[in-house]
């Protein structure tokens, strides 16, 4: 019987992908070696010939690694996972292993601005062109399409708009143009959300955020057919070295065991901020897909089983009044960094989108007066308080 097959989400969270060694050690091991031992040189040389399985070198083979691979890959209902150094070597590692010059990517203007920033200055050198659309336009999703696009590539939810993209209907517009969805799922996870189910070929994740939970390593991941992943993916691994680490490997194995119960408290608690939110007089706008007010609360409610813990929200008076509702806060964290179970604030416009030009940041919707909340696990009456200091500060 395979574990994988029979057994549901929480379970897999907690078990998948294990194999024990000879000492029978109940948590999993960490491998902190660079090379392995080989039998005799024909063993050797098969391995390196790709014609024998085994572990060869930890750049690429790692049995700590191959545990959270194996696992992530049961959770998302993916057939093949590579593990990254980063989130950001996640989304290098796709368009290094499946792009080449001359081709054409569309993609969402609601994405991380480092992916921005990649596409714009690195993968530009390249020859490889990025155009923009509204993630909410399938209109210019359908416009932007050339005879040599090659991707599509969106993230839903937004950051930090909360917009969200419809999973199924983008998977059609880009199969019917001979395209590759890729889907950024770091904000859902596949706790919430399964873009691969929904149709998407290619879905990326920050280990960083909820998959790790508290802050303390930094790694990616990329999933998606054996095809795409094993052939494309994972050969640019091999040769460029964007590699997770045992340690870190073996800390996202114990954050995957907690991330169904996790999700389901951050979206809890980050619905109630926003509904609470939504009554200050400080705030123009809350950015929160469990709103009803949403308007994209019903394709929420269809293609995920929880909104989230990351909201937004604009505070009247622009950049002033955004900062002094930050500085004022006491217990929660101000970084940028989100899914941990320490609650976080951050300011947009000038941190994780500050290097995108002011009409970048318009067409965006990134205005002065935005601001991201990252909703950890706190007693959410504390998260209120915290926020409220501030926020009555401003509506006075």
């Amino acid at each position: 019987m395979s574990i994988d097959d029979e057994f549901g989400f929480a379970s897999l969270a907690v078990r998948a992908g294990q194999i024990r060694t000879q000492e029978c050690e109940h948590a999993e091991a960490i491998f902190p070696t660079s090379s392995y031992v080989f039998d005799s040189a024909a063993q050797a040389a098969a391995r390196f010939a790709g014609q024998e399985p085994g572990n060869i070198y930890s750049r690429f083979t790692n049995p700590t690694v191959r545990t959270f691979e194996q696992r992530l890959a049961a959770l998302e209902g993916a057939e093949a996972c590579v593990a990254t150094s980063s989130g950001m070597a996640a989304v290098l590692s796709v368009c290094m292993g499946t792009l080449k010059a001359g081709d054409h990517i569309v993609c969402s203007e609601s994405v991380f601005g480092n992916t921005t920033a990649l596409l714009n200055n690195f993968m530009a050198k390249f020859g490889v062109e990025t155009t923009y659309v509204k993630l909410v336009d399938p209109a210019a999703w359908a416009a932007a399409i050339r005879p040599n696009t090659r991707l599509l590539y969106l993230e839903t939810p937004s950051n930090p708009q909360m917009e969200l993209a419809d999973i199924q209907a983008s998977a059609a517009l880009a199969h019917t143009n001979g395209a590759l969805l890729v889907v950024d799922n770091c904000f859902c996870t596949p706790a919430l959300q399964r873009p691969l189910a929904l149709g998407a070929d290619l879905v990326v994740h920050s280990a960083t955020k909820y998959i790790d939970g508290q802050g303390r390593c930094i790694g990616g991941a990329v999933l998606g057919s054996k095809e795409l992943v094993e052939k494309d993916v994972f050969t640019f691994l091999r040769n460029a070295g964007p590699t997770m680490s045992p340690f870190n490997a073996w800390v996202f194995l114990k954050g995957l065991e907690t991330l169904a119960l996790r999700m389901k408290a951050h979206s809890a608690a980050a619905l109630e901020l926003a509904q609470w939110l939504e009554t200050h007089p400080a705030i123009e706008r809350v950015n929160y897909p469990g709103l009803e007010s949403h308007p994209q609360h019903a394709l929420a409610l269809r293609q995920q089983s929880g909104f989230g813990g990351v909201l937004s929200f604009v505070v009247r008076g622009g950049q002033a009044a955004a900062w002094q509702v930050i500085d004022a806060v006491c217990m929660i964290s101000i970084t940028g960094n989100l899914g941990d179970a320490k609650t976080t604030i951050t300011h947009p416009a000038t941190t994780t989108h500050g290097k995108l030009s002011a009409e970048q940041k318009l067409s965006a919707g990134i205005v002065d007066g935005l601001i991201r909340v990252s909703v950890g696990l706190e007693d959410i009456a504390d998260i209120r308080r915290d926020l409220a200091r501030g926020l009555d500060a401003v509506a006075r």
